[in-house]
């Protein structure tokens, strides 16, 4: 990509590596094959059980130069600047990867996780994906 990554501070980068703590949890007791929707609710409870800030749904105004064309929903957004996608399919496409790039270039959020919960592993279903900024 062309653009510039500007890595998050430590504080966001320790509040990451809780909420995939908190994904590993739901993945331990649900393992994979149910739908995206349980997930999501599961990883809500287990978020509000370890105190950790989470908004679910959160509308998104998409525009097109200047225009506001419409509003997209975002899965998960934590403490106001982790973005969390979260997916059960048979594997991360280029459209998921697109969804969280577009997700985080329109909220203006720093950083998000693209989760996949159908997978044997969790740590192999997750990505780390960094804002990038136009120089």
């Amino acid at each position: 990509m062309n653009g510039l990554r500007s890595e998050p501070d430590e504080g966001l980068n320790r509040l990451t590596e809780m909420v995939i703590g908190a994904a590993m949890e739901v993945h331990r007791e649900l393992g994979p094959g149910l739908l995206e929707t349980f997930y999501e609710q599961a990883l809500c409870v287990e978020l509000a059980a370890q105190g950790i800030a989470f908004s679910r749904q959160v509308g998104v105004r998409v525009f097109y130069k200047g225009t506001p064309i419409g509003e997209s929903r975002m899965d998960i957004v934590v403490a106001e600047s982790l973005l969390l996608e979260l997916k059960a399919s048979d594997g991360h496409s280029p459209l998921h990867m697109a969804q969280v790039l577009s997700y985080l270039k329109t909220s203006r959020l720093p950083l998000g996780l693209l989760i996949n919960f159908n997978v044997p592993v969790l740590r192999r279903g997750i990505k780390r994906v960094v804002r990038t900024r136009s120089p």
